[in-house]
């Protein structure tokens, strides 16, 4: 059985997490997570949670599947490792390439294999650039993303993304500028949701207005915004961004690191969105997580260029990684053969939106509302006038701490709940889930009344 204690011990003094607040960490201690199947973790103390969270974002078939491990241990056996550079391939890597353009559609030729997402979106800023220049356009380098947008957390993921508390650690790099973000119940919850995905769109428009259309390359944009607290923009918004994309004729970069690969039931999220990228970003999904795997989905109009323009200098030592790309074909068949994707769409991705617009009858809940297998709610302190709670409670943190305490990975994010369970989440368990996630904000609102915040 796991030391605990002694885990934590060593956890503290050698190992640096990604996020953390590593003082804070090392006096409560990390929660040593030992093993998992299905939609279930277990802790080294022996408790059993509910990872509402697929991981981060990634476990869409959920935890224990042998056909993974057995890929894996295959392709190890085989070819563990080899690269891509001097003019080799490699048989994982080419499948995997033409299994991908088939599920992504008619407009795409090419995958640029990387390890992660942010790893792919360099990649694209890199292509981007490097396209216009080759057009006789160099002076087309900026990029215009969002508010609250996540892209990564490299120097270039976390410019490209919206989060000043990424910028004030390490800066930016230039040529990056950013609009708000379409978060209907946050900035306008009384207008007309459609009306507002029309303006929310139209902010990109005076963006490129105010900064020149012959200086702009492209804008970035998850489907559904993610770690911005699950933002679900209005059906009428990415239409009108990809309108707006085509008018001025610059490249539209959609992030599909949470939302590609059956998320939202498409295998992209553009598909279900109404827009036609020219690059694609993805990662976690791909390979639910097993093993790390990245890359981006090349537009016919972007690759003609790329690959006529002469050498593309950039590439990594595990672009195309066969033991990665073997893993990942094995986990697209399982999608494939267990209708994953077609069940998020037609069975759990409702029954969770059917669930979730319940939850709005509950004292704490506002703006709840789902997409496939991703949701969220605001913790609201009046939902008559939309009045939120102090920051400085950090009401988020006193609900995340009833989750764990009852078994449920839910994220906090600010005042936003959000989850993205496994999409092998059968019926059953979005009772139980749902039945968690009623307990823990059962908790929160005594705790709040016993604070005096209500």
């Amino acid at each position: 059985m796991t030391n605990t204690k002694e885990i934590q011990a060593i956890d503290s003094a050698h190992y640096m997490h990604p996020f953390t607040d590593h003082k804070g960490l090392a006096d409560k201690g990390a929660r040593v997570i030992t093993k998992a199947d299905n939609v279930y973790i277990w802790d080294s103390e022996g408790h059993k949670i509910f990872d509402a969270m697929s991981g981060l974002w990634c476990v869409n078939v959920g935890y224990g599947r042998q056909e993974l491990v057995d890929a894996a241990a295959k392709q190890m056996a085989e070819l563990p490792y080899y690269n891509s550079f001097f003019q080799t391939t490699n048989v994982p890597a080419v499948k995997l390439a033409e299994k991908i353009i088939k599920l992504a559609g008619d407009n795409y030729s090419h995958v640029f294999f990387s390890s992660s997402g942010s790893e792919s979106n360099d990649t694209n800023i890199r292509m981007v650039r490097h396209y216009w220049a080759t057009l006789g356009q160099p002076e087309r380098t900026v990029i215009i993303s969002r508010n609250n947008a996540y892209h990564g957390s490299t120097l270039v993921g976390s410019s490209l993304g919206g989060m000043g508390g990424m910028h004030a650690q390490g800066g930016m790099i230039p040529g990056i500028e950013h609009i708000e973000q379409p978060y209907h119940y946050g900035l306008a919850p009384d207008q007309d949701r459609d009306a507002f995905g029309i303006e929310a769109a139209g902010w990109l428009e005076k963006k490129i207005l105010e900064v020149g259309a012959d200086k702009v390359a492209a804008f970035i944009g998850e489907p559904v915004q993610g770690a911005g607290g699950v933002i679900i923009p209005p059906k009428t918004y990415w239409p009108e961004i990809q309108r707006i994309c085509d008018k001025y004729g610059i490249l539209l970069i959609c992030d599909e690191v949470i939302c590609g690969f059956g998320r939202l039931g498409k295998w992209f999220g553009s598909q279900l969105l109404g827009a036609k990228p020219d690059l694609m970003t993805f990662a976690k999904g791909v390979t639910s997580g097993y093993i790390p795997l990245g890359g981006v989905v090349v537009g016919k109009r972007v690759a003609k260029v790329l690959i006529e323009g002469g050498e593309f200098n950039h590439g990594y030592t595990y672009s195309g990684h066969p033991t990665a790309c073997a893993v990942a074909l094995a986990n697209i068949e399982i999608l494939e053969n267990e209708g994953l994707v077609d069940r998020v769409l037609n069975e759990t991705g409702p029954y969770l939106a059917k669930k979730y617009a319940e939850l709005a009858k509950h004292p704490l809940v506002g703006g709840a509302e789902t997409c496939g297998l991703v949701a969220g709610f605001v913790l609201i302190k009046d939902k008559v006038n939309h009045t939120h709670f102090d920051e400085d409670l950090g009401v988020g943190m006193i609900c995340r701490g009833h989750c764990f305490a009852n078994g449920l990975i839910m994220r906090a994010v600010g005042d936003r709940m959000i989850i993205a369970p496994p999409l092998v989440t059968t019926i059953a368990q979005i009772d139980e889930m749902m039945g968690l996630i009623y307990l823990c904000l059962d908790a929160t609102l005594l705790d709040l009344k016993k604070l005096g915040a209500l």
